[in-house]
């Protein structure tokens, strides 16, 4: 029946790493933070204790309880950051003398792991502006096509495709198959991502390659001319800025092109100064590491000073060149960055991406740096360089695998892209977010990118229910995260697999599609108008097999989402006051229950919360 199963979360105690709960979000080393719990008077904590484990060694403080506001103890304690990651979770006890774990995943009542505690973080932060950011991802060969794209002679590596023509499936032709998109189409069509409400244009790689997604560069010292040059970038860039949006690159640091320049230099010759730039498997420097064993990737080396220079040190380098005028550029996304610099008992992932970030810092500190990480991401997304993570696990595919048809095959190209798809009911959802979410530092948390698809996935309306687009960009839009438009999911296409779903832009039917994209607009212009969304707390309200709900909170508003997927009731009691005005989707509502006979995706605006002043 709807509605069975129900897990209500709202009489549990409540931390998250939002304002509401921690005194500075940017905290320094040796600074005094306070940190707070929110118990319901009913739980019955009579102590509550934080404990921090400063250079790995546990150590307690007694909290005090500050104030009783609205059935709610606030107890509250200091802390000294003692580390650039500081961990901490609570232990609440009551009279009977039971006691929990309160931590980032969660109430335990046996002793839960450190790496699930909630972090401090005291390393520089990411840039302001990426908290609103709504982000597009542009593919710039399936974009858009400017008439420039007309004169330019194609290279020996392409094979030439009509914008109408379906993209080819068969894997000899799919990395290919050239449709010409450029720099300039993006530029021409700026006006439609203003429409959809987008703030941060993310291009995949745009320097010259032998391929359609140039993840394989031959040089990146300059764009590619099939996309207009330098000059294009210049163009586009300085365009999207006087409309307010940001444009971030994409950047191959675990890999290039066989034929770049740095790898025909070092192949056959072991004397070269690019030898040391990859890993050779013979001494003639003919047999090599690649990714994942495809010859025409070969695989960098980080133990190499020289690379480094060239690479990711310094303003001179590919990493600070590209963020400095004329180009301005205003960070990077990373790709495979779970993989770089790491072979066989090699691990130089941590040096890699603190050096790109610290360059960052010297060039332009206002610059944000995202990283690829298709599983569990949480061990490398610390807070001290990757500001937040492209990965699957913690929103991707939960979202997947409620919202898809029932027992359809038609999520298999996801399982091959993210990992295992199956049928999940709200509950599903709610554990697999919290357990791969409660790895991440919260200011790491809400600069992850919540996409329900990627140039590397199906398209999410392949298998989605009906109805349940808008509950997912709106989940996209609402939890803690980035949300992401792929370029296409507005004009309601379908793909496959991700070769598939590199579908060209049929701006030929903008109008069939503008509903879809008024639907966007529409929850990308929440987003921006309600700050809750973009730095408010995340509390769990319900969960239950057709509908989950949760709260994000702030001292000066909260935002209620209420996600169905079919016909179900919610009950949310005193969550809901009477007073609480409806802002998206639309309901039967009766005191603190609400009713949907569909799918549904309903928001409602309450007052903010009332904290009792910080003691620091």
């Amino acid at each position: 029946m709807p509605g069975s199963h129900v897990v209500d979360f709202s009489a549990q105690p409540h931390h998250d790493g939002s304002a509401l709960y921690v005194s500075t979000q940017f905290p320094n080393l040796g600074d005094r933070v306070a940190v707070r719990v929110r118990v319901p008077e009913a739980w019955g904590a009579v102590d509550v204790r934080a404990r921090s484990h400063p250079d790995g060694e546990p150590g307690y403080v007694h909290m005090a309880r500050v104030a009783t506001l609205d059935g709610m103890q606030w107890w509250e304690a200091v802390v000294t950051v003692a580390n650039p990651v500081h961990g901490y979770r609570f232990r609440l006890a009551r009279a009977d003398g039971s006691a929990e774990w309160l931590n980032a995943s969660g109430l335990h009542r046996l002793d839960p792991r450190d790496v699930d505690d909630f972090r401090l973080v005291a390393y520089e932060p990411p840039p302001s502006w990426s908290d609103a950011a709504v982000l597009y991802q542009v593919f710039p060969d399936r974009f858009a096509r400017s008439s420039a794209a007309d004169h330019r002679p194609l290279p020996d590596w392409a094979e030439p495709a009509a914008w109408g023509d379906e993209v080819d499936q068969d894997r000899v032709h799919t990395a290919v198959q050239f449709y010409g998109g450029d720099l300039a189409g993006v530029e021409e069509h700026l006006g439609h991502l203003d429409e959809l409400g987008v703030t941060l244009i993310y291009l995949t790689p745009i320097f010259p390659a032998r391929s359609n997604h140039r993840y394989d560069a031959l040089s990146f010292d300059h764009v590619d001319p099939l996309l207009g040059g330098n000059d294009a970038l210049v163009s586009l860039v300085t365009a999207a800025h006087a409309r307010g949006m940001k444009v971030i690159g994409d950047l191959t640091t675990n890999h290039c092109g066989d034929g770049h320049e740095w790898f025909q230099a070092a192949y056959g010759n072991p004397d070269a100064p690019e030898g040391e730039f990859f890993y050779w498997h013979n001494a003639e420097h003919t047999s090599y590491e690649s990714w994942l064993g495809v010859p025409t990737l070969p695989k960098f080396n980080w133990n190499s000073a020289e690379l480094r220079r060239r690479f990711i040190e310094g303003p001179d380098s590919v990493v600070g060149r590209w963020l400095q005028a004329p180009f301005n550029l205003d960070g990077w996304r990373i790709d495979v960055a779970n993989m770089t610099g790491r072979y066989l008992a090699e691990d130089l992932n941590a040096q890699v991406r603190r050096t790109i970030r610290q360059t960052m810092l010297e060039v332009n500190p206002d610059t944000l740096l995202l990283a690829e990480f298709t599983t569990d991401a949480a061990p490398d997304f610390t807070g001290d360089a990757w500001h937040g993570a492209m990965t699957y696990a913690n929103f991707t595919r939960p979202i997947w695998n409620w919202l898809r048809t029932p027992q359809s095959d038609a999520g298999g190209g996801l399982a091959m892209a993210v990992g295992e798809t199956q049928d999940w009911n709200g509950r599903d959802v709610v554990a697999g977010h919290r357990d791969f979410s409660a790895g991440f530092p919260w200011r790491v948390r809400h600069h992850n990118m919540n996409a329900l698809d990627t140039h590397d996935t199906p398209r999410f309306l392949n298998a989605a229910r009906p109805g349940t687009p808008v509950v997912a960009y709106g989940l996209a839009v609402t939890m803690p995260g980035i949300p992401v438009v792929w370029a296409g999911d507005e004009f309601g296409l379908h793909g496959d697999d991700g070769e598939h779903s590199r579908t060209p832009l049929p701006w030929d039917r903008l109008s069939d599609a503008a509903r879809t994209i008024a639907m966007y607009g529409r929850l990308n212009t929440l987003r921006a108008r309600h700050p809750a969304l973009q730095t408010g707390g995340m509390r769990w309200l319900h969960s239950s097999d057709d509908a989950i709900a949760f709260v994000r909170e702030t001292a000066e508003e909260s935002i209620l989402v209420v996600a169905a997927r079919d016909a179900t009731t919610v009950e949310l009691g005193h969550e809901l006051p009477a007073e609480a005005e409806l802002i998206e989707g639309h309901a039967t509502r009766t005191y603190g229950t609400v009713s949907t006979e569909a799918a549904a995706f309903l928001v409602w605006r309450l007052p903010g919360v009332t904290a009792p002043e910080w003691t620091v």
